[in-house]
Protein backbone atom coordinates (compact mmCIF):
# COMPACT_ATOMS: atom_id res chain seq x y z
CA UNK A 1 0.00 0.00 0.00
CA UNK A 2 1.58 4.00 -0.96
CA UNK A 3 2.22 6.28 1.81
CA UNK A 4 -0.75 8.35 2.54
CA UNK A 5 0.63 11.65 3.73
CA UNK A 6 -2.98 13.99 4.84
CA UNK A 7 -0.85 16.84 5.56
CA UNK A 8 0.40 16.82 2.01
CA UNK A 9 -3.30 16.35 1.16
CA UNK A 10 -4.67 19.52 2.93
CA UNK A 11 -1.29 21.50 2.09
CA UNK A 12 -1.94 20.67 -1.51
CA UNK A 13 -6.03 21.67 -1.58
CA UNK A 14 -5.25 24.65 -0.16
CA UNK A 15 -2.48 25.46 -2.51
CA UNK A 16 -5.20 24.89 -5.37
CA UNK A 17 -7.66 27.20 -3.55
CA UNK A 18 -5.15 29.65 -2.96
CA UNK A 19 -4.29 29.86 -6.52
CA UNK A 20 -7.78 29.67 -7.71
CA UNK A 21 -8.51 33.12 -5.21
CA UNK A 22 -5.36 34.81 -6.25
CA UNK A 23 -7.18 34.43 -9.96
CA UNK A 24 -10.57 35.77 -8.87
CA UNK A 25 -8.39 39.05 -7.33
CA UNK A 26 -7.18 39.79 -10.73
CA UNK A 27 -10.13 39.37 -12.35
CA UNK A 28 -12.63 41.92 -10.29
CA UNK A 29 -13.59 44.53 -12.49
CA UNK A 30 -16.26 47.17 -13.76
CA UNK A 31 -18.94 44.05 -13.74
CA UNK A 32 -18.65 44.09 -9.90
CA UNK A 33 -18.65 47.79 -9.77
CA UNK A 34 -21.90 47.80 -11.86
CA UNK A 35 -23.40 44.64 -9.35
CA UNK A 36 -22.75 47.13 -6.17
CA UNK A 37 -24.31 50.05 -7.78
CA UNK A 38 -27.52 48.36 -8.18
CA UNK A 39 -27.67 46.40 -5.18
CA UNK A 40 -27.10 49.67 -3.50
CA UNK A 41 -30.07 51.23 -5.36
CA UNK A 42 -32.86 48.89 -4.57
CA UNK A 43 -35.96 49.21 -3.39
CA UNK A 44 -36.44 45.86 -2.44
CA UNK A 45 -34.43 43.11 -2.41
CA UNK A 46 -31.59 40.95 -3.61
CA UNK A 47 -32.57 37.14 -3.56
CA UNK A 48 -30.44 34.81 -3.53
CA UNK A 49 -30.38 31.20 -5.67
CA UNK A 50 -28.76 28.15 -6.67
CA UNK A 51 -29.00 24.36 -6.41
CA UNK A 52 -26.40 22.12 -4.61
CA UNK A 53 -23.15 23.42 -3.21
CA UNK A 54 -24.50 26.88 -5.17
CA UNK A 55 -27.53 26.61 -3.58
CA UNK A 56 -25.42 26.19 0.17
CA UNK A 57 -23.43 29.29 -1.07
CA UNK A 58 -25.92 31.09 -1.98
CA UNK A 59 -28.10 30.80 1.30
CA UNK A 60 -24.67 32.14 2.80
CA UNK A 61 -24.41 35.01 0.79
CA UNK A 62 -27.94 36.16 1.60
CA UNK A 63 -27.34 35.70 5.29
CA UNK A 64 -24.12 37.91 5.05
CA UNK A 65 -25.78 40.62 3.40
CA UNK A 66 -28.86 40.54 5.21
CA UNK A 67 -26.66 41.21 8.39
CA UNK A 68 -24.60 43.59 7.07
CA UNK A 69 -27.38 46.23 6.34
CA UNK A 70 -28.46 44.62 2.34
CA UNK A 71 -31.78 43.39 2.76
CA UNK A 72 -31.73 39.67 1.19
CA UNK A 73 -32.82 35.97 1.19
CA UNK A 74 -32.58 32.48 -0.27
CA UNK A 75 -35.26 31.37 -2.48
CA UNK A 76 -34.69 27.74 -3.64
CA UNK A 77 -35.43 27.43 -7.61
CA UNK A 78 -37.22 24.20 -7.40
CA UNK A 79 -39.66 25.51 -4.61
CA UNK A 80 -39.75 28.77 -6.70
CA UNK A 81 -41.39 26.91 -9.80
CA UNK A 82 -43.90 25.80 -7.84
CA UNK A 83 -45.00 29.42 -6.27
CA UNK A 84 -42.51 30.76 -4.71
CA UNK A 85 -41.60 32.65 -7.44
CA UNK A 86 -44.39 35.22 -5.90
CA UNK A 87 -42.22 36.36 -3.53
CA UNK A 88 -39.94 38.09 -5.98
CA UNK A 89 -41.23 41.53 -6.64
CA UNK A 90 -39.54 44.06 -9.36
CA UNK A 91 -38.13 45.77 -6.54
CA UNK A 92 -35.69 43.07 -6.05
CA UNK A 93 -33.12 41.78 -8.04
CA UNK A 94 -32.16 37.85 -7.93
CA UNK A 95 -28.12 36.67 -8.01
CA UNK A 96 -28.15 33.32 -9.07
CA UNK A 97 -24.95 31.00 -8.82
CA UNK A 98 -24.02 28.35 -11.29
CA UNK A 99 -20.58 27.33 -11.88
CA UNK A 100 -21.37 25.62 -15.30
CA UNK A 101 -24.57 28.65 -15.83
CA UNK A 102 -26.26 25.64 -17.09
CA UNK A 103 -28.17 24.14 -13.97
CA UNK A 104 -31.58 23.46 -15.41
CA UNK A 105 -33.27 24.05 -12.33
CA UNK A 106 -32.50 27.84 -12.86
CA UNK A 107 -34.71 27.77 -16.03
CA UNK A 108 -37.98 28.96 -14.82
CA UNK A 109 -35.80 31.62 -12.72
CA UNK A 110 -34.37 33.30 -15.03
CA UNK A 111 -37.42 33.53 -17.42
CA UNK A 112 -39.10 35.06 -14.36
CA UNK A 113 -36.94 37.58 -14.60
CA UNK A 114 -36.89 38.18 -18.09
CA UNK A 115 -40.62 38.67 -18.02
CA UNK A 116 -41.10 41.07 -15.27
CA UNK A 117 -38.17 42.86 -16.02
CA UNK A 118 -36.39 41.74 -12.33
CA UNK A 119 -32.33 42.56 -12.56
CA UNK A 120 -30.63 39.14 -12.56
CA UNK A 121 -26.90 39.01 -11.74
CA UNK A 122 -25.50 36.11 -12.59
CA UNK A 123 -22.43 34.30 -10.72
CA UNK A 124 -20.91 31.92 -13.04
CA UNK A 125 -17.40 30.24 -14.41
CA UNK A 126 -19.02 30.31 -17.98
CA UNK A 127 -19.76 33.67 -19.25
CA UNK A 128 -20.98 31.72 -22.68
CA UNK A 129 -23.51 29.66 -20.69
CA UNK A 130 -27.34 30.09 -20.31
CA UNK A 131 -26.54 31.87 -16.89
CA UNK A 132 -24.00 34.30 -18.07
CA UNK A 133 -25.62 34.82 -21.55
CA UNK A 134 -29.62 36.09 -19.47
CA UNK A 135 -28.02 37.62 -17.15
CA UNK A 136 -27.81 41.89 -17.08
CA UNK A 137 -25.03 41.67 -14.52
CA UNK A 138 -21.70 39.21 -14.56
CA UNK A 139 -20.22 38.47 -11.44
CA UNK A 140 -17.91 36.06 -13.00
CA UNK A 141 -15.20 33.57 -10.90
CA UNK A 142 -12.42 31.81 -12.68
CA UNK A 143 -12.91 28.34 -13.85
CA UNK A 144 -10.44 27.41 -11.75
CA UNK A 145 -9.43 23.98 -10.93
CA UNK A 146 -11.11 21.92 -8.09
CA UNK A 147 -8.59 20.87 -5.71
CA UNK A 148 -10.42 17.39 -5.70
CA UNK A 149 -8.99 16.74 -9.03
CA UNK A 150 -10.25 13.68 -9.76
CA UNK A 151 -14.22 13.74 -8.71
CA UNK A 152 -14.29 17.16 -9.25
CA UNK A 153 -16.15 17.96 -6.32
CA UNK A 154 -17.46 21.71 -6.25
CA UNK A 155 -14.37 22.60 -3.60
CA UNK A 156 -12.08 26.03 -5.31
CA UNK A 157 -15.38 26.80 -7.28
CA UNK A 158 -17.20 27.11 -4.24
CA UNK A 159 -14.61 28.96 -1.95
CA UNK A 160 -14.31 31.42 -5.08
CA UNK A 161 -18.17 32.03 -5.05
CA UNK A 162 -17.78 32.50 -1.03
CA UNK A 163 -15.46 34.57 -1.48
CA UNK A 164 -17.12 36.81 -4.31
CA UNK A 165 -20.35 36.83 -1.80
CA UNK A 166 -18.19 38.62 1.12
CA UNK A 167 -16.69 41.00 -1.50
CA UNK A 168 -19.99 42.46 -2.54
CA UNK A 169 -21.79 42.43 1.56
CA UNK A 170 -18.33 44.56 2.55
CA UNK A 171 -18.03 46.83 -0.55
CA UNK A 172 -21.97 47.35 0.00
CA UNK A 173 -21.08 47.72 3.98
CA UNK A 174 -18.71 50.45 3.19
CA UNK A 175 -20.86 52.29 0.57
CA UNK A 176 -23.82 53.18 2.82
CA UNK A 177 -21.46 53.73 5.81
CA UNK A 178 -22.58 50.62 8.14
CA UNK A 179 -21.27 50.98 11.28
CA UNK A 180 -20.72 48.48 14.21
CA UNK A 181 -23.93 49.87 15.99
CA UNK A 182 -25.80 49.05 13.10
CA UNK A 183 -24.46 45.66 13.14
CA UNK A 184 -25.27 44.93 16.52
CA UNK A 185 -28.85 45.89 15.91
CA UNK A 186 -29.04 42.24 14.05
CA UNK A 187 -26.30 40.76 16.06
CA UNK A 188 -28.42 41.35 19.73
CA UNK A 189 -27.32 38.01 21.45
CA UNK A 190 -24.15 35.75 22.12
CA UNK A 191 -20.37 36.76 22.42
CA UNK A 192 -21.16 38.68 18.96
CA UNK A 193 -23.92 40.63 20.34
CA UNK A 194 -22.23 41.73 24.04
CA UNK A 195 -18.91 42.80 22.29
CA UNK A 196 -21.08 45.29 20.31
CA UNK A 197 -22.82 46.54 23.07
CA UNK A 198 -21.96 49.68 24.19
CA UNK A 199 -20.84 51.16 27.13
CA UNK A 200 -24.18 53.20 27.70
CA UNK A 201 -26.01 50.18 27.09
CA UNK A 202 -24.67 48.31 29.81
CA UNK A 203 -23.23 50.86 32.53
CA UNK A 204 -24.96 51.77 36.20
CA UNK A 205 -26.05 55.19 35.90
CA UNK A 206 -27.69 57.89 38.06
CA UNK A 207 -27.97 57.15 42.25
CA UNK A 208 -26.63 53.58 41.71
CA UNK A 209 -22.86 55.44 41.42
CA UNK A 210 -20.83 55.46 44.35
CA UNK A 211 -19.89 58.86 44.45
CA UNK A 212 -18.77 61.62 47.17
CA UNK A 213 -17.49 65.35 47.01
CA UNK A 214 -13.90 65.92 47.86
CA UNK A 215 -14.13 67.37 51.00
CA UNK A 216 -16.17 64.57 52.46
CA UNK A 217 -14.55 62.71 55.44
CA UNK A 218 -13.63 59.04 54.80
CA UNK A 219 -16.12 57.57 56.90
CA UNK A 220 -18.83 59.12 54.64
CA UNK A 221 -16.52 57.15 51.88
CA UNK A 222 -16.78 54.22 54.00
CA UNK A 223 -20.47 54.18 53.61
CA UNK A 224 -20.56 54.96 50.35
CA UNK A 225 -18.50 52.26 49.07
CA UNK A 226 -20.23 49.70 51.58
CA UNK A 227 -23.67 51.02 50.10
CA UNK A 228 -23.36 50.68 46.23
CA UNK A 229 -20.75 47.61 46.13
CA UNK A 230 -18.71 48.71 43.67
CA UNK A 231 -15.52 48.58 45.39
CA UNK A 232 -14.75 52.20 44.88
CA UNK A 233 -16.31 55.55 45.12
CA UNK A 234 -15.70 58.50 42.42
CA UNK A 235 -14.75 61.69 43.86
CA UNK A 236 -15.97 64.52 42.06
CA UNK A 237 -15.15 68.45 42.26
CA UNK A 238 -17.46 71.29 43.09
CA UNK A 239 -18.28 71.27 39.51
CA UNK A 240 -19.52 67.63 39.52
CA UNK A 241 -16.25 66.91 37.29
CA UNK A 242 -14.83 63.31 37.92
CA UNK A 243 -11.43 64.25 39.61
CA UNK A 244 -10.23 61.01 41.50
CA UNK A 245 -11.49 57.37 42.47
CA UNK A 246 -11.03 55.87 45.76
CA UNK A 247 -10.66 51.84 45.59
CA UNK A 248 -10.22 49.45 47.85
CA UNK A 249 -6.47 49.16 47.41
CA UNK A 250 -6.40 52.81 48.09
CA UNK A 251 -7.93 52.07 51.70
CA UNK A 252 -5.32 49.58 52.34
CA UNK A 253 -2.48 51.79 51.20
CA UNK A 254 -3.53 54.76 53.45
CA UNK A 255 -4.89 52.24 56.37
CA UNK A 256 -3.81 53.94 60.01
CA UNK A 257 -5.65 55.34 62.85
CA UNK A 258 -5.95 58.50 61.27
CA UNK A 259 -7.80 57.59 58.18
CA UNK A 260 -11.35 58.07 58.86
CA UNK A 261 -10.16 61.51 59.58
CA UNK A 262 -9.16 62.51 56.49
CA UNK A 263 -11.12 63.71 53.43
CA UNK A 264 -11.83 61.99 49.99
CA UNK A 265 -9.71 64.47 48.45
CA UNK A 266 -6.56 63.62 50.21
CA UNK A 267 -6.59 60.10 49.74
CA UNK A 268 -8.19 59.44 46.42
CA UNK A 269 -6.13 58.62 43.13
CA UNK A 270 -6.24 61.10 41.05
CA UNK A 271 -6.85 61.38 37.22
CA UNK A 272 -8.56 57.79 36.88
CA UNK A 273 -8.66 55.89 33.07
CA UNK A 274 -12.61 56.92 32.25
CA UNK A 275 -14.53 55.33 29.01
CA UNK A 276 -16.96 56.91 26.88
CA UNK A 277 -20.34 56.12 26.71
CA UNK A 278 -20.45 55.35 23.09
CA UNK A 279 -17.61 52.94 23.55
CA UNK A 280 -18.23 49.25 22.72
CA UNK A 281 -18.53 46.56 25.42
CA UNK A 282 -15.24 44.84 23.71
CA UNK A 283 -13.21 48.13 23.89
CA UNK A 284 -14.10 48.52 27.94
CA UNK A 285 -12.52 45.28 28.52
CA UNK A 286 -9.59 46.33 26.97
CA UNK A 287 -9.01 49.42 28.36
CA UNK A 288 -9.21 48.03 32.03
CA UNK A 289 -7.01 45.54 31.19
CA UNK A 290 -4.30 47.25 29.39
CA UNK A 291 -1.16 47.88 30.72
CA UNK A 292 0.53 46.79 33.62
CA UNK A 293 -2.21 48.13 36.10
CA UNK A 294 -5.20 46.16 35.58
CA UNK A 295 -8.85 47.58 37.05
CA UNK A 296 -12.36 46.18 38.11
CA UNK A 297 -14.23 49.69 37.73
CA UNK A 298 -14.42 52.01 35.19
CA UNK A 299 -16.34 55.38 35.01
CA UNK A 300 -17.89 56.62 32.38
CA UNK A 301 -17.86 60.25 31.89
CA UNK A 302 -19.25 63.51 29.24
CA UNK A 303 -17.27 65.67 27.28
CA UNK A 304 -16.54 67.49 30.44
CA UNK A 305 -15.44 64.77 32.06
CA UNK A 306 -18.62 64.34 34.50
CA UNK A 307 -19.53 61.10 35.08
CA UNK A 308 -22.72 59.21 33.78
CA UNK A 309 -22.43 56.07 35.10
CA UNK A 310 -19.75 53.28 36.19
CA UNK A 311 -18.84 49.69 35.00
CA UNK A 312 -17.59 47.07 37.16
CA UNK A 313 -15.65 43.86 35.41
CA UNK A 314 -18.48 41.80 36.44
CA UNK A 315 -20.50 43.54 34.49
CA UNK A 316 -18.59 42.43 31.35
CA UNK A 317 -18.52 39.34 32.08
CA UNK A 318 -22.46 38.69 32.76
CA UNK A 319 -23.05 39.94 28.78
CA UNK A 320 -20.79 37.31 27.98
CA UNK A 321 -17.16 38.77 26.98
CA UNK A 322 -14.52 37.34 27.94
Amino acid sequence: MSHYDPLDAARRVIAIERDGLDALERAIDEDFAAVVRLVDGLKGRLICAGVGKSGHVARKIAATLASTGTPSYYVHPTEASHGDLGMITPDDAVLALSKSGETKELGDLIAYCRRFSVPLVGMTAKPDSALGRAAGYKMFVPDAQEACGETRAPTTSTTLMMAMGDALAVALLEARGFTAGDFKTFHPGGALGAALATAADIMHSGSAMPLIGQEAKMSDVLIEMTTKSFGCAGVIDKSGRLAGIITDGDLRRHMGEGLIDETAGSVMTRGPRVGRPDMLAADVLREMTAGEVKIIQLFITDGEGKPLGILHLHDLLRIGLK
